[in-house]
């Protein structure tokens, strides 16, 4: 298929059946696709659209979340996982505000430059907001152009990933760029879907090989199996004589960086030593049922406990990482799901 019939099959497809309503598609401008491109990776639509509509809101744009205390943009991102994105979007914000007037770049290799924003990221916050041309390739459009092609293997591998690249540079217009862009993401979201994909519905379906094998499913690739990990860790829920909850800031980096959790143990053992050591006298405690959290590469398998204990010392009140918690008032600091599934149920 030439790549001008390509464009035209895809565009004109888009003017019928594309999207055009969603909250980033409104008052375009670089911070808004920014955002929502860091959202939407790895995390569906639907699930995006109330968090993007809260962020705007809360961070109109990339001065307001640049001055923005980083625990408040946690707090915005609160149970949309892969934390490292929102820290990300706070560095960014900072460099563009101070080092950019506030202005995005436009060029591929300027906004890859910036925390947190890969090659397809850049290219649909170029072809999207700029209006240039720039080529994308999501996972949407990896599951398109991996069918269509036919090329074999998972994505995750370079080489694969590097064929994928090529097709995709192949076939990018120089004209309708923000809608083709567009286009090619709606296509792998609503037709060429992972499973049971709409094919009579697709305006490559005449020329997509995967197709004409009969094998759609097959492609992309999946990703070699391996046997995840488990760790383990107990979480102690401490509350003190009003019924506040003991909660402990992260680091920035690393697991759950910068968020609010529970203070941990590894054994039950180390109870007693852990609220001595925290200035409390432990006066009760109750295990509670085992609970699983899955990340990308290990299991966390973690059991509650549930301690009252006197602070006598006040030394909680003493520390820069943490704080008394009364869970009766809104939720406003930033925390992981499973520590706010604990502590709202």
């Amino acid at each position: 298929m030439k790549p001008a019939d390509f464009q035209q099959a895809v565009l004109s497809w888009f003017d019928l059946h594309g999207r055009s309503n969603l909250p980033w598609q409104l008052d375009i401008n670089p911070y808004r696709v920014w955002v929502s491109e860091i959202m939407l990776q790895q995390t569906q639509v639907t699930t995006v659209i109330p968090y993007f509509e809260r962020f705007m809101k809360s961070f109109p744009d990339v001065e307001a979340l640049a001055a923005a205390p980083l625990d408040n943009v946690l707090h915005h991102w609160t149970g949309l996982g892969y934390y490292a994105r929102a820290r990300n979007l706070h560095r960014t914000a900072q460099l563009v505000s101070s080092d950019f007037e506030g202005q995005f770049p436009s060029s591929i290799d300027g906004l890859c430059a910036l925390p947190g924003i890969g090659r397809s990221t850049a290219g649909a916050i170029s072809s999207i907001a700029f209006k240039i041309p720039a080529t994308i390739l999501d996972g949407n459009v990896k599951r398109v152009l991996a069918r269509f092609s036919a090329t074999d293997g998972w994505p995750g591998k370079s080489d694969v990933v590097q064929k994928l690249w090529l097709v995709a540079e192949t076939y990018t217009p120089l004209e309708r760029i923000a809608d083709y862009t567009q286009a090619m993401m709606d296509l792998g979201a609503t037709v060429c879907t992972r499973s049971s994909p709409s094919c009579g519905q697709c305006p490559l379906a005449d020329s997509c090989v995967a197709l004409a094998q009969g094998n759609q499913t097959q492609y992309p690739g999946k990703k070699p199996k391996k046997k995840i990990p488990v760790r383990s860790s107990y979480f102690l829920l401490i509350r003190n004589e009003q019924g506040d909850l003991l909660l402990q800031q992260n680091p920035p980096s690393g697991l759950w960086g910068g968020l609010w959790v529970l203070p941990q143990v590894d054994s039950i053992d180390d109870v007693d030593a852990t609220c001595t050591k925290l200035g409390l006298k432990l006066v009760d405690q109750q295990v509670q049922p085992s609970k699983r959290h899955t990340f990308s590469h290990f299991h966390l398998d973690y059991q509650p406990i549930t301690i009252n204990a006197l602070d006598h010392s006040c030394a909680v009140a003493e520390g820069d990482n943490q704080v008394w918690y009364n869970p009766q008032k809104p939720l406003s600091l930033g925390m992981p799901a499973p520590i706010v599934a604990l502590i709202h149920p």
